[in-house]
Order: C-alpha cells, then sequence, then structure tokens
C-alpha cells in the first residue's frame, strides 16, 4: 500500500496536475510521530483543502525529523520499505511543492 498525493488546479472544470508523489504507506507511523500524519494522509478529512495550509504543518515536522534522527529511525518499517533516508526527501518535496502552488488544491489516494 502507498500514499499518492497530488497538488491541482482546478480551471474550467478541468484539474490541472501540477505535482504528484508517491511513497509507502509504511511510513505512516513516522508521520504520525512527527505531526504530519493528517497533513499527508488525511488532509481533507482534517480540513486541509490548499497546499498553503499545510506548509507550517509541513516544516515544523521536517524540523522535527531532521532534529531527531535516531528517535524516527525507530520507526523504519523492518522490511526495509520505508525509511527515515526516504522520508525527509519526500516531506522536503512536498513541502516545496506547497510552497510553489500554495493555493492548489490537494488530493490524496491511499
Amino acid at each position: 500500500m502507498s500514499l499518492d498525493f497530488w497538488l491541482k488546479y482546478e480551471e474550467d472544470g478541468h484539474k490541472i496536475e501540477v505535482f504528484w508523489i508517491n511513497i509507502t504507506h509504511n511510513l505512516n507511523k513516522m508521520a504520525d510521530k512527527a505531526g504530519i500524519y493528517k497533513a499527508l494522509w488525511q488532509p481533507n478529512e482534517n480540513g486541509y483543502e490548499k497546499a498553503g495550509e499545510i506548509i507550517k504543518i509541513l516544516e515544523n515536522g521536517l524540523k522535527l525529523l531532521k532534529n531527531n534522527p535516531e528517535y524516527f529511525k525507530k520507526f523504519n518499517a523492518s522490511n526495509g520499505w520505508g525509511l527515515y533516508e526516504h522520508f525527509i526527501p519526500f516531506v522536503e518535496e512536498v513541502l516545496n511543492a506547497c510552497k510553489e502552488y500554495p493555493n492548489s488544491l490537494i488530493t490524496v489516494s491511499k
């Protein structure tokens, strides 16, 4: 299982994708401990519609992740599919895309 995360704009009834990324669901516990699970895995259920609304959450979570690598590595998937080393660049990419397209709509599929 995995998470697909999109940023899209809606124009004339059509959705235009400006960003897409995918990562294993095995990182959900790490995301939860960093305080970014709801913003990434369940944004719409938690009232986050636009990318700009999760920027601060992602910044705070990324700071926690980077400042406490040994703690967060405890949540690495034992099968190797979902590691701290993969999650940091994922969060950075999502954060950068949210900053670039703050008014885009968030869509996820899990």
